[in-house]
């Protein structure tokens, strides 16, 4: 096995489904068992509905990626409504005056209804880029529609929507509802939604059964839970750089960030360690080590002052949030525990745990050495990147201080530190000009067309011309499946 082939050994679709849940269920201010608990609460009602086999595994495979395009869509939650997390609390709650904010801006349609658009987009996206079934693409593309016509972003209505998208939505309710206000409240609520959100038929049978299920899922075991979801498209093979993407899209500036640190942390633990499964196992925790950003608000990322202890309580558990994503994930779990080791300090001074020394790995070290390089080679809302030859200076005063590895600061920086990342098989439909792929990696990372058409020394008609023609041949209308599609290429 080659040093790529052990770097991007692939790792079961339904694993890297879970993953994807776990940061959805984040991003959503959500128990990280929401999403699980819907989907088979949704079998359970698309079974009892009468509707066949493929839907329930469609309902299944749909709940698990329902919010799957939340990352992508968390810049817009959070300059409507300041934080992407407790806003969609109560939205998904259903708590009163959720949209009030919304009334000023034009009304829940017009602010929510580009929200929705890039959402859809993405969620669908990854369904493809996974290889599930066409149906799980499609009902996430319409996982926002209603059944009174009233939903986004199209506005489409009864059977024009996929049916899995009514199961899905009611289960959500009934499970994130019930969590909330107790089963009596939540059916009744899910009763005023009756042939609004979902048809009344559905209500019928959730209203018969609700109580029983809810009972039985909470007496299941995780394994049960698993086995009862695992369609047979997610027996398949695929790899977790999609679940790096995901992660990064919640912060423009950060695209690409996760994979750069895998291909960091491989190189440099290929320089340190000759046991091949740890570069194995290091490229994988440098792709999914941020998990747990997803936790934590935009608003907190995007500060350029010094946070308050309540925000630094926020980030100091986002390695936390990535271990408990690791051991729902399965063969993901020895990642993710390496990974959430990225911002341990050899002196005690790191998080979450505050580990030090020999609890420290050498790929433990490597890893948190990598993302200190890479996030000081990349550019910030608050500062520009640093030059290698600063980064390199910075790196190594931390290690004689005692905070990083010496040996692993050195095999990092060793042959100029140039990062070499894997190439992608790039998509048989897509051919992009330079120019194209220039103007996209700008906007890729928050870019307006006016502020790429700058930094390009460009017009912006000129840039908007491109922009076009890279939705065009990329088959999508937001930033954020672009965004998508071009990392899978290897082009940002």
């Amino acid at each position: 096995m080659t040093d790529d082939e052990a770097r991007l050994a692939p790792l079961r679709v339904f694993d890297a489904v879970k993953a994807l849940a776990f940061i959805g269920d984040l991003s959503m201010g959500q128990p990280t068992d929401h999403s699980p608990r819907t989907g088979w609460l949704a079998a359970r009602l698309a079974q009892a509905a009468g509707l066949d086999a493929a839907v329930r595994d469609t309902v299944c495979e749909t709940s698990l990626l329902r919010w799957s395009g939340c990352t992508a869509n968390a810049a817009g939650f959070s300059d409507v409504f300041g934080d992407d997390i407790q806003s969609r609390v109560a939205m998904v709650e259903g708590r009163p005056g959720w949209a009030a904010p919304l009334e000023a801006l034009g009304g829940v349609g017009t602010v929510l209804a580009p929200l929705a658009q890039i959402h859809c987009e993405v969620s669908g996206e990854v369904a493809r880029m996974l290889g599930l079934a066409s149906a799980t693409e499609t009902a996430l593309r319409h996982i926002f529609e209603t059944w009174d016509g009233n939903g986004l972003p199209e506005h489409r209505a009864g059977d024009a929507v996929p049916a899995a998208v009514f199961v899905v939505a009611l289960a959500g309710d009934l499970e994130a509802f019930s969590r909330a206000y107790g089963i009596e409240r939540a059916l009744g609520l899910v009763a005023q939604l009756a042939d609004a959100r979902y048809p009344a038929r559905l209500v019928a049978v959730a209203a018969r059964e609700a109580a029983h299920w809810l009972d039985e899922l909470q007496a299941l075991p995780p394994a049960a839970l698993d086995a009862a979801l695992a369609t047979p498209a997610m027996q398949h093979d695929t790899s977790a750089e999609l679940i790096a993407d995901v992660i990064d899209l919640k912060l423009p500036w950060m695209t690409g960030f996760s994979r750069t640190v895998a291909a960091a942390a491989a190189q440099g633990c290929a320089r340190l360690i000759e046991d091949r499964a740890a570069h194995a196992r290091v490229y994988r925790a440098g792709l999914i080590h941020g998990i747990g950003r997803a936790a934590v608000p935009n608003s907190v990322w995007n500060s350029n002052a010094r946070l308050p202890e309540s925000a630094w309580e926020k980030v100091r558990l986002v390695p936390y949030w990535t271990a408990r994503a690791g051991r729902q994930a399965g063969a993901l779990g020895e990642a993710a525990e390496l990974a959430s080791y990225a911002y341990e300090r050899l002196d005690g001074s790191g998080y979450f745990r505050g580990a030090r020394d020999a609890a420290l790995t050498s790929e433990a070290r490597v890893l948190a050495a990598a993302v200190a390089w890479v996030a000081l080679r990349s550019a910030r809302p608050w500062r520009a990147a640093m030059s290698a030859e600063s980064a390199a200076q910075q790196l190594r005063e931390e290690a004689a201080n005692g905070r990083l590895c010496g040996e692993a600061v050195e095999a990092l920086l060793a042959e100029g530190a140039i990062v070499k990342r894997p190439a992608s098989v790039a998509s048989q439909g897509a051919r992009l000009s330079a120019r194209e792929i220039e103007v996209l990696r700008a906007i890729s990372r928050g870019a307006s067309n006016k502020e790429a058409a700058r930094e390009l020394t460009l017009s912006p008609s000129t840039v908007r011309t491109h922009v076009e023609s890279v939705f065009r041949k990329l088959e999508c209308s937001t930033r954020a499946a672009a965004t998508l599609k071009a990392s899978s290429m290897g082009l940002l």
